[in-house]
């Protein structure tokens, strides 16, 4: 096939009703195809139909101009004409850099353009991590034009390590012989039943005990606890590492974290994927998008500094941390995004998951508290939980490097963005065993149970080399989160008043 301009990545649209229309699939197309990932702007608003989904793309040019398109492909037609088959549109984006990996020929067998093929194709990695099931994904992608960039045109490939690729393939080979990907639905089940348990004694403490300050406080430390254990089981199945099959892992996921958090599964894939794919990386990572509220890092505090920017006074955010971090985020952001996000892009299903867990909610406790005491009693308990669901989120990314985009392999890019805490029985159950947040970025449908297991092998390929494998205790990791907003509050005065 011809090259394309190098500029700009090519972005393979795909008319498959499973693929083409959804916003959230075409934007992890975006990721997994080696591209940076689609600016939300444009992704939320896509046609539910293919034929319109052209016309859509012409009709933004600001967003994303059509620059090119290859009707010789197999499967498309001359001015874009939708036939008996799927739509394959090539399309020029030139507001997403440069493609980070080749395309494949057309003459390989129609699998994602990451899975197979170049044995130095970064995304290939990223790819494979994130779909268990490689054979039946495939079927949705046969429709898209599959093509690479000619020799001479310029590649981002050079900073990943060959050797590293390959030796962390092998290591993902070894894990699969070691059946570390098999789920022990037991352990699953066993999490599900201590949740119930959790919610049935918070509902017992105040029917026996009555509503009085402390039946209610341990109330609702209890749920509390049972909301932030929920949040780590629904992390489980939203990363399809439960069950084999997908779908099946889909309808458990909205059912843990629609019923019984009260949030949307939808929401928290277009996030939370968005972070396994670039972690911390600026731009590219919601979760250290800031809002401006705080500065991260060496590279972010340094330029806000250069350019005078003040909106808050950075040199104090390891203070007020305490005060707008773990307290707010979850009862007012998250709350508030969460719901605005399933009405405006019209996930009603998730809408239906989250509505049933606010009915059971306050069927259960108006009874004891009244309309405006169960409402009360609810952000209460959000706001305990927002504590414990920031600190063990932060402790693993936020102390770590974050900049702009590196380019490098998967291996190497989730070592630099990613720290382990040690394990024991309570740090496990605490984190969801997010303790060992290094296994889990590498191999994110493995099983969490078996994460201890291929730990000592990745400690054996960051020692072979020369990659820091960072692991700490519990409180030494919480309080870095400390230090490191101190030391990036530091770098943002310096560069505010001297440069």
């Amino acid at each position: 096939m011809g090259s394309f301009p190098a500029p700009f990545p090519l972005l393979l649209a795909s008319g498959d009703p499973h693929l083409g229309p959804d916003a959230a699939a075409l934007h992890l197309l975006a990721i997994e195809t080696g591209y940076d990932s689609l600016p939300w702007p444009l992704t939320p608003s896509l046609p539910r139909r293919p034929a319109s989904l052209l016309s859509f793309l012409l009709a933004h040019p600001a967003r994303g101009p059509v620059l090119a398109r290859r009707p010789e492909a197999r499967g498309c037609r001359r001015n874009a004409r939708l036939g008996g088959g799927a739509l394959c549109v090539c399309v020029l984006l030139a507001s997403i850099p440069t493609p980070q990996t080749p395309l494949l020929r057309a003459s390989l067998p129609p699998l994602h353009p990451a899975s197979v093929g170049h044995p130095i194709t970064g995304q290939q990695d990223a790819f494979r991590a994130f779909h268990p099931d490689l054979k039946f994904v495939g079927k949705f992608l046969k429709p898209l034009l599959i093509g690479e960039l000619a020799p001479e045109e310029p590649s981002q490939d050079h900073g990943k390590n060959s050797k590293i690729i390959e030796d962390f393939r092998a290591l993902k080979k070894t894990a699969e012989d070691m059946n570390l990907f098999k789920t022990n639905h037991v352990f699953f089940l066993l999490l599900l039943a201590h949740i119930i348990a959790l919610e049935s004694i918070a509902w017992f403490t105040v029917f026996y005990f009555g509503n009085g300050w402390i039946p209610t406080l341990i109330t609702a430390f209890v749920l509390a606890t049972s909301q932030a254990q929920a949040g780590w089981l629904q992390h489980d199945y939203g990363h399809l590492s439960v069950y084999r099959k997908p779908k099946w892992n889909h309808l458990v996921h909205k059912f843990v974290i629609g019923h019984l958090k009260g949030a949307s599964a939808n929401w928290w894939n277009h996030r939370h994927f968005q972070h396994h794919a670039k972690p911390n990386i600026f731009h590219k990572d919601p979760d250290v998008n800031m809002l401006h509220v705080f500065v991260l890092g060496e590279w972010q505090p340094i330029e806000y500094g250069k350019k005078k920017l003040k909106y808050l006074p950075y040199n104090h955010q390891h203070e007020y941390f305490f005060l707008i971090g773990p307290p707010l985020l979850i009862p007012m952001y998250f709350q508030y995004q969460i719901i605005m996000t399933m009405i405006v892009h019209k996930n009603w299903v998730d809408l239906a998951w989250a509505i049933s867990y606010y009915i059971r909610f306050f069927v259960t406790y108006i009874p004891f508290y009244g309309i405006l005491g169960a409402l009360l009693f609810l952000n209460f308990i959000r706001f305990l939980e927002s504590h414990w669901f920031v600190w063990v989120t932060q402790m693993n990314h936020i102390v770590m490097e974050i900049d702009q985009e590196a380019y490098r392999d998967w291996f190497s890019s989730q070592l630099t963005a990613t720290c382990n805490v040690e394990q024991s029985f309570f740090n496990d159950w605490f984190s969801g065993h997010l303790n060992f947040q290094i296994e889990h970025h590498l191999f994110p449908t493995m099983p969490r149970h078996n994460l201890h297991k291929i730990a000592p092998l990745v400690k054996s390929l960051c020692a072979k080399h020369g990659i820091e494998y960072q692991e700490k205790p519990l409180l030494r990791a919480l309080l870095d989160i400390i230090r490191s907003l101190r030391k990036s509050g530091k770098l943002w005065l310096d560069a505010y008043l001297h440069k």
